[in-house]
């Protein structure tokens, strides 16, 4: 009984491999390659799904019920090892010691108004503080940030579980300026935002506290 745990995670990272290598799959197809029943492969689908690592979408392909095809998510993807750490952490170490800083905070300035422009597009249309901040928690945790928002007392709260950019922000700060202006244009310009607790300063997560204007808060 006690390595019945270690054979259900080996059976689901075989899943999350087979995914990776061989791209989206039925649940049927999965279960042929993993060996196990059907209903067995549904189960670690389900529970893999909880943890945001698959995802599904029904396809229909001609007559008959649509299927159900499985895939990894982004945050599934970022199961597998790569080398974009390190890289990006060499890219800014070579700008800062051939360019200079100056370089370095134009490079940030640029992916600054990059990320913008998307985020203000992907969320054009979307009105209402509370509707932008769900919108804005669904790109954020795409991107791997494990993102959530709630509300307490007529004040919001912003959270991030997760920084995937976490060594490329400590090696080089304005990264963390850049991404709370960003947030702040999210927000808009009726509110005031503010960073509670802070990844890089050793805090467990990122918290952003986002009070309406007019909100009575109390202290």
């Amino acid at each position: 009984m006690e390595n019945h745990p270690t054979r259900i995670r080996n059976a689901a990272d075989r899943l999350l491999t087979i995914l990776k290598t061989r791209g989206p799959l039925p649940a049927s197809q999965l279960a042929v390659e993993l060996g196990i029943t059907g209903e067995g492969a549904r189960l670690h689908l389900v529970k893999l799904q909880e943890e945001g690592l698959v995802q599904s979408e029904s396809i229909s392909r001609g007559v008959g019920r649509p299927q159900q095809i499985w895939s990894l998510t982004a945050l599934g993807n970022a199961r597998f090892p790569d080398t974009h750490t390190e890289l990006s952490l060499q890219l800014i170490q070579t700008i800062k010691t051939v360019l200079g800083k100056e370089a370095l905070a134009n490079v940030v300035a640029a992916r600054e108004q990059n990320q913008q422009e998307k985020y203000h597009a992907a969320l054009e249309g979307i009105n209402g503080i509370e509707n932008r901040l769900e919108a804005f928690a669904t790109i954020r945790s795409g991107e791997g940030y494990l993102a959530e928002w709630k509300k307490e007392d007529g004040v919001y709260y912003f959270i991030e579980n997760h920084c995937p950019i976490c060594c490329a922000a400590t090696e080089c700060d304005n990264i963390c300026t850049s991404e709370m202006r960003t947030f702040v244009s999210i927000v808009g310009n009726d509110a005031s935002v503010s960073r509670m607790e802070h990844i890089i300063n050793g805090a467990r997560r990122c918290v952003y506290k986002i009070v309406p204007d007019g909100a009575s808060v109390s202290s």
